[in-house]
C-alpha cells in the first residue's frame, strides 16, 4: 500500500536513523498515515476499473515519502506490521468513500513469506468493512530478491482461493519479475514506468511493450500501463491496444479521488482531426440496434432474437443509457436449454442472464485501435458483437467480422501505395499527409531527404547493396519520428520525405546524420573506408573519385499562419527546392526554408487585425 510510485511530496526534514525509527514507532502506535487512491481507467469501457491504494506518512517528516517509510520499516524489521496498518487504513477509507471498482492493495513478497504473517487478517478486514473479496487485487511490489517461488505461489494460492486477484507491479524493473510472471501467473501485470516514460520517442520501449502484450494474451493477464504523464505517451499506448492506464495525466493519488472516468479522459482522449481514408473512424461500422434495460423480461429479449435471425448481441443499458452488459444469442440459448428453464426464467429480468464481459469502444476511436483491443481480448469470439458508445452513452453495435474486413481492405490499400522495397508510404499517402497537415493548420517541418552519390555507389557495389543502403536509411528515418504525430514516406529511389511535429526536429536530423553515417560503414569495402572515398564511373564517363555516402536534407518550416497560403503540390515543391540548396554543400547538410518569409507573411498584430 505504501507504493514505491514517484513522489512529489512535502518539504522533508533531515532525520537521523534513530529519529526515523522513533518516528516509525510513533506511526505504528497511532496509525498516523494517510491513504491516497489513484484511479486505474479502462479505455475500452470508459470507466474506472479500480484504485491503487497508496500511503503517505506524517507531513513535514522524512517518513512522509513512501520510499523512506518502507525503508525504515524494513530496517526495523517491522515491514509486516506497517503493511497491515496501511492495508486496514486503505480498506476503511475505501469503504467510507463508497468507491466503486477494484481495490489494488500493495504487498511485498517478503511479508507474505514472513512466518509472523497471518493470512486470514486481510479477509477479516474485508468482512469488517464489507468489501467483497472479488473486488480486491493483491499487488506484489518487489523491492528485494525473491527466491522461494514455490512458497510464494502457495501463499498467493491461499489468496486466490478466498476470491482475490493478483497483480504484479513494476514489470521489467524488479530482480526477477519476468520469472515471477511465469511462475505465479498473475491476473494483472503493471508495466514499469521506465518503459512508459518517453515511449513515443523510443522504438525499443514500444517493442518491449508489444512483447509484454503478446505474453499477456497467452497467459490471460491484463496489462496496466502506469506512470503515464504525457498526452503523447497516452496516445501511443492507446494506439498499441493498451486498455488499462494509470498515471498523473489521468489522476494523481488523492484522498478524495475522482469517481467518473469522463472527468479523467476527455482532456487526453480528444485528438486532432486526423480521420481520413488512412485512419477511418467507427462510423462505418455502427449497426443501429435497439438495446434493453436491466429490468427487461427475458421472454421479451427472446422474442427480439426470434424476430431478427441475424441478431447475435443485444446491449443492456442503465438508467443513464450507458452499457453495463450484453446478452449473446448463444448465452441465452444455453441458459434456457435446461429443463423447465424457459417457464422458470421467462418473467425474470434480463440482468439475470446478461454478461458484463464485453468490449465497449468510443465512436471517435480509430479502426486500428479497435482492432488491437479486439485482438487483446482472448475471449472475444468472431460472432460476438462489441458495443459502440458516443460520449459514454450507447450508440450502436459493431461486428468483429466487419473490423477484420475493413482492416484487410486498409492493408491492401496501403500496400498498393507503399514502396515495394521499404514498404513505406509512397507518393499517394505522402500527398494525403501534406494535404491533411495544411487542412489542420499545424506547425511542422517537412524534410526532403536525399542520399548524396548514391548512383555511383549503386553502379560500383551493385543493386543488392544499394537496396540495403535504402533499407538502412528507411530504418534510420523511422527511429527519428514520433509515431503518434510524425510521418515518413518513400518518394522513390533514394528520395524520402519526413514530416516532423516535434520542436527538437533539428536535433533529430543531426542524430539521423550520425546514425546513418555510422551504419553505412558496414557496407563499404575496407580500402574505401580507409581512404574515405571510392572511385566509380562519372556521369560524363571516365573514372571519378566520390566521397562516402552522406545525406542532404531540405527542410520547410511550416507555421499555422502560412498553411492557408499553400497546397500540397506547392509545399512539396518548396521541400524539393530546399533539398537542391542543401546539395550545394559537400557532406551531410541541412538547408531550411521558412515558409512565412518565403510567402511574405507578416505577423504584425496591427496588420493582421486590419487584414481581418
Amino acid at each position: 500500500m505504501c507504493g514505491p510510485s514517484h513522489f512529489n511530496g512535502h518539504h522533508e526534514t533531515t532525520m537521523t536513523v534513530t529519529e526515523q525509527l522513533s518516528t516509525l514507532a510513533s506511526i505504528l502506535a497511532h496509525g498516523d498515515i494517510t491513504s491516497l487512491f489513484q484511479p486505474i481507467v479502462s479505455l475500452s469501457e470508459r470507466r474506472i476499473l479500480g484504485y491503487e491504494a497508496l500511503t503517505r506518512g506524517p507531513s513535514n517528516t522524512a517518513l512522509h515519502s513512501p520510499i523512506n517509510l518502507l525503508a525504515a520499516a524494513r530496517h526495523a524489521g517491522r515491514l509486516n506490521e506497517l503493511e497491515m496498518i496501511c492495508r486496514e487504513n486503505a480498506c476503511r477509507r475505501y469503504s467510507q468513500l463508497q468507491l466503486q471498482g477494484k481495490l489494488f492493495l500493495n504487498a511485498s513478497p517478503e511479508t507474505l513469506l514472513d512466518a509472523t504473517h497471518k493470512p486470514g487478517r486481510t479477509l477479516e478486514l474485508l468482512q469488517k468493512y464489507r468489501i467483497p473479496a472479488d473486488r480486491v487485487v493483491i499487488e506484489l511490489t518487489e523491492q528485494t530478491p525473491t527466491d522461494d517461488f514455490e512458497l510464494l505461489d502457495a501463499a498467493l494460492h491461499h489468496y486466490r482461493n478466498m476470491g482475490f486477484s493478483i497483480a504484479l507491479d513494476d514489470l521489467g524493473a524488479g530482480y526477477s519479475s519476468l520469472r515471477m510472471w511465469s511462475e505465479l501467473r498473475p491476473d494483472y501485470v503493471k508495466i514499469d514506468r521506465y518503459f512508459v516514460d518517453g515511449i513515443h520517442r523510443d522504438a525499443i520501449k514500444r517493442e518491449f511493450v508489444e512483447s509484454i502484450m503478446k505474453i499477456a494474451r497467452a497467459s490471460r493477464a491484463q496489462v496496466v500501463a502506469e506512470g503515464i504523464e504525457l498526452v503523447e505517451e497516452f496516445r501511443v499506448l492507446s494506439d498499441m491496444g493498451i486498455d488499462l492506464v494509470q498515471g498523473y495525466l489521468l489522476g494523481r493519488p488523492e484522498e478524495l479521488p475522482a469517481t467518473d472516468a469522463a472527468v479523467l479522459l476527455p482532456a487526453v482522449d480528444n485528438r486532432d482531426e486526423t480521420s481520413d481514408e488512412t485512419h477511418p473512424d467507427l462510423s462505418v461500422l455502427v449497426m443501429k440496434q435497439s438495446a434493453v434495460t436491466t429490468s427487461h423480461p427475458i421472454v421479451d429479449v427472446l422474442e427480439l432474437f426470434r424476430l431478427q435471425v441475424n441478431l447475435n448481441t443485444i446491449a443492456v443499458l442503465d438508467a443513464m443509457n450507458m452499457p453495463i452488459g450484453v446478452v449473446h444469442r448463444s448465452l441465452l440459448s444455453d441458459a434456457l436449454l435446461k429443463p423447465f428453464a424457459t417457464d422458470l426464467m421467462a418473467r425474470k429480468p434480463i440482468s439475470r442472464l446478461m454478461s458484463n464481459d464485453f468490449l465497449a469502444v468510443e465512436l471517435g476511436q480509430s479502426l486500428q485501435q479497435v482492432s488491437r483491443l479486439l485482438t487483446s481480448r482472448a475471449r472475444q469470439r468472431i460472432d460476438e458483437d462489441f458495443v459502440i458508445t458516443c460520449n459514454g452513452r450507447y450508440h450502436g453495435l459493431g461486428r468483429v467480422i466487419d473490423v477484420l474486413r475493413l482492416i484487410t481492405e486498409l492493408k491492401v490499400q496501403q500496400a498498393r501505395h507503399a514502396n515495394p522495397l521499404t514498404l513505406l508510404p509512397g507518393n499517394v499517402p505522402i500527398q494525403q499527409c501534406l494535404t491533411r497537415l495544411l487542412r489542420q493548420g499545424r506547425e511542422a517541418v517537412i524534410c526532403y531527404v536525399d542520399i548524396d552519390h548514391f548512383k555511383p555507389f549503386n553502379d560500383l557495389y551493385g543493386y543488392a547493396k544499394g537496396d540495403e543502403i535504402l533499407l538502412c536509411l528507411a530504418h534510420c528515418l523511422g527511429e527519428q519520428i514520433d509515431s503518434s504525430c510524425d510521418f515518413v514516406g518513400h518518394i522513390g529511389g533514394d528520395d524520402f520525405m519526413l514530416v516532423i511535429s516535434s520542436k527538437d526536429w533539428s536535433a533529430r536530423i543531426k542524430q539521423l546524420f550520425e546514425t546513418f553515417e555510422q551504419r553505412c560503414r558496414s557496407f563499404y569495402r575496407t580500402e574505401h573506408l580507409i581512404e574515405g572515398c571510392f572511385i566509380a564511373e562519372g556521369r560524363q564517363g571516365g573514372q571519378q573519385r566520390y566521397p562516402l555516402l552522406s545525406l542532404s536534407v531540405g527542410a520547410v518550416h511550416l507555421k499555422p499562419d502560412s498553411t492557408t497560403e499553400l497546397d500540397a503540390a506547392r509545399l512539396a515543391s518548396l521541400a524539393s527546392e530546399a533539398k537542391r540548396q542543401a546539395k550545394q554543400d559537400a557532406g551531410f547538410s541541412l538547408y531550411t526554408i521558412d515558409v512565412e518569409q518565403r510567402l511574405g507573411v507578416d505577423q504584425s498584430p496591427s496588420l493582421a487585425a486590419s487584414a481581418l
